[in-house]
């Protein structure tokens, strides 16, 4: 599926500024690029159109042989982050170019992907919300437990996707329709008013809609 124009960026954290009439805004300040563009991909030669770009410089021992050659071509640093975006129509950008935030605008609405924040194991409850066994006279010690999961003699098993316990987050997350209400060229940064996924300091993808 083909995306619009994004960059890479680091969520800081979350503050609030005051809008024209006085009211309260609360955003999440995004330091975002620049990023260089390290491949240009297009219709004829891999068929499809996209940019790769970078984020994060790296010193050469954390960056594998194969990715040194692949910089070394685009002509630019090394980088620890990576990601590819598709483009509606053919690139641009060359190799070497740099992305920044001045391709948004305040007003623009946006689309930012994520790593969502890690929760580790935990119990159905937590994890899908679920109601628990009565709390009184001949309900003892199974408060939390799952209950019944499994089936008779057929078919054997527990169906894949039952809800149970287990890891909950840490998953890859875009949350749509996000609005951009400040751009900071000269710090880099991007104010989004919105649900923001992932930690302080988690990498994400922010793509106009």
């Amino acid at each position: 599926m083909a995306e619009k124009m994004g960059i890479l960026g680091r969520k800081l954290g979350m503050t609030r500024i005051f809008a024209g009439d006085g009211a309260a805004v609360a955003v999440t300040v995004i330091e975002a690029g620049p990023c260089p563009v390290t491949q240009v991909k297009t219709v004829e030669k891999d068929g499809y159109n996209a940019l790769q770009i970078a984020l994060t410089e790296a010193k050469e021992k954390h960056v594998d042989k194969a990715m040194r050659g692949h910089f070394a071509k685009a002509g630019t640093g090394l980088f620890r982050h990576t990601r590819e975006i598709r483009l509606s129509g053919a690139p641009e950008q060359q190799p070497g170019q740099q992305l920044t935030v001045d391709i948004f605008a305040a007003g623009d609405v946006v689309k930012v992907t994520g790593k969502s924040m890690g929760k580790g194991y935990q119990g159905r409850m937590r994890r899908w919300n679920f109601a628990g066994s009565k709390d009184t006279h001949g309900c003892e010690k199974v408060h939390r437990n799952n209950g019944s999961v499994g089936n008779n003699t057929f078919p054997g098993h527990v169906f894949k996707g039952r809800k149970m316990a287990g890891h909950w987050g840490n998953e890859t997350v875009t949350e749509m329709g996000l609005l951009i209400v400040g751009v900071r060229p000269e710090d880099n940064v991007i104010l989004v008013k919105g649900s923001v996924p992932g930690p302080k300091n988690g990498l994400v993808l922010i793509r106009k809609q």
